[in-house]
């Protein structure tokens, strides 16, 4: 590849970049909470309520959960595609601009 189709590669990938500000990283999880009391449910063994939670992983192995309304899953799904959408991106563009100094360095 020549310098010149590599940096058009490079600019079609910048121009198709998620929008960044919905973006969110993590994992989504689902879980089963059980009431101890009062709560026709759970009582009795019952199969609980299906929630939603956000798990995000920190250096250090500490873990942070974020519990979900329903009506937020979507939005979560949508933001943790653009996130590993743009991660995958920003993959491309390295490999590009890796062609590219080889290119460059290669053409002098």
């Amino acid at each position: 590849m020549n310098v010149k189709s590599i940096l058009r590669t490079r600019a079609k990938l910048a121009t198709a970049l998620p929008c960044t500000p919905l973006i969110l990283r993590g994992s989504l999880l689902e879980r089963r909470i059980r009431h101890r009391s009062r709560c026709s449910v759970c009582a009795n063994g019952g199969e609980g309520h299906l929630v939603w939670v956000l798990a995000v992983s920190y250096p250090g192995g500490r873990i942070k959960h974020i519990s979900l309304r329903p009506e937020q899953k979507p939005v979560v799904e949508q933001w943790l595609r653009n996130y590993r959408d743009l991660k995958e991106s920003i993959e491309q563009i390295c490999e590009v601009n890796q062609q590219l100094l080889l290119a460059e360095s290669n053409s002098h």
